[in-house]
């Protein structure tokens, strides 16, 4: 196991640790739709061992979250279609604006190390055998066509411009 997810792992322990206390009230569990008070609900911290993070070790929790939605998202997308922008365009827009708002929401700052490892790992695994030649495609028609179009159009005009100006420049003297 990674030592990266101790930290996740004990915030998990602690989170069900804490809430498996709330029968200690004398209640019951709830049915389907029913509610439950959370009145006299013992203080986790009570229960829970003192354990300080760093807003890195925090950040890198929230970030292995991310994570773990892109590759679920990733999971659905079959290794042939891997390079296609339209279709893993949204898994990692995902993953790049949960980094974005994690960090904006705890002030950790964006860019930054951790969601640049992330990202950089994702090109790593998932878009390393994509080659430039699937990223760079040429233009639709009606983009290209104006694009070629246009100097084209605008050599004769300029020429004749510049014939025009060096016959009155030379009448002149």
């Amino acid at each position: 196991m990674d030592g990266r997810c101790l930290p996740l792992l004990l915030l998990l322990a602690v989170f069900t640790v804490a809430t498996s206390f709330d029968a200690h009230n004398g209640t019951t569990g709830a049915p389907g739709n029913a509610s439950i008070s959370l009145e006299g609900r013992p203080d986790a911290t009570v229960w829970a061992p003192k354990m300080k993070l760093s807003m890195d070790d925090v950040y890198d929790i929230l970030g292995a979250g991310c994570w773990r939605n892109f590759e679920r998202q990733m999971a659905n997308v079959t290794e042939e279609r891997w390079c296609e922008w339209m279709v893993i365009r949204r898994p990692y827009n995902d993953l790049q604006k949960c980094l974005e708002k994690w960090a904006v929401d705890l002030k950790y700052g964006y860019p930054n190390t951790l969601a640049h490892n992330y990202i950089t790992y994702s090109h790593r695994l998932y878009f390393l055998n994509c080659s430039l030649q699937n990223a760079l495609q040429d233009p639709p028609d009606n983009v290209l066509l104006p694009l070629i179009i246009t100097p084209i159009c605008l050599i004769p005009f300029l020429v004749t411009l510049v014939v025009l100006k060096s016959k009155d420049g030379e009448t002149k003297s």
